[in-house]
């Protein structure tokens, strides 16, 4: 009998050791909160250029030149483009891109409603949102569908996009940045 119980009494302290171990093994793995860059943060971290046209079905016709300045955040990338048409007419939008996963980002800027999830795959960007093209008090939406191809070297981009006005496409875009 007194073998029994030193036999009971050492399993009783083995498992209240080796529970503790096997808890810490076992337990789910933390989420992972840092990520490593995308093409994304590779290409617009710092200064670059864009230049561009956006051509409407009614004949209209807008080219562009755009100077961008990106910011790595933990986190996220914040892109300002100075914009100048030229027309003349110049502004400023400011993209701020959260990182929500190892390849996707929430988006938002001043002129978009609700915002937009960035899908990246490799050396392409998409993403679609709607854009408030009238700054007044009534709403203008127009939904834009963003394609943005990275080069392989990293030295260039091209942002194709096709506007949308309910069930019509309306507009096309074509925007290519250089480093």
């Amino acid at each position: 009998m007194k073998a029994f119980i030193s036999t009971a009494a050492g399993l009783t302290l083995s498992l209240a050791l080796a529970v503790p171990v096997l808890a810490a093994t076992s337990a789910p793995p933390r989420p992972v909160t840092t990520y490593d860059k995308t093409v994304m943060e590779r290409y617009f971290a710092g200064s670059s250029t864009a230049s561009g046209t956006f051509k409407a079905i009614t004949g209209l016709r807008r080219d562009l030149d755009i100077r961008l300045r990106g910011t790595v955040r933990p986190g996220g990338l914040t892109l300002r483009e100075d914009i100048r048409y030229k027309d003349g007419q110049a502004e400023r939008k400011t993209w701020r891109f959260t990182r929500t996963g190892p390849t996707t980002y929430h988006g938002t800027r001043e002129d978009v409603v609700g915002g937009t999830t960035v899908h990246v795959n490799g050396n392409t960007a998409r993403f679609t949102y709607l854009v408030d093209l009238d700054p007044g008090p009534k709403q203008s939406l127009y939904r834009f569908y963003d394609r943005l191809t990275f080069s392989p070297d990293g030295r260039s981009m091209t942002n194709t996009a096709t506007v949308w006005k309910a069930i019509f496409p309306v507009a096309s875009v074509k925007i290519d940045f250089k480093k």
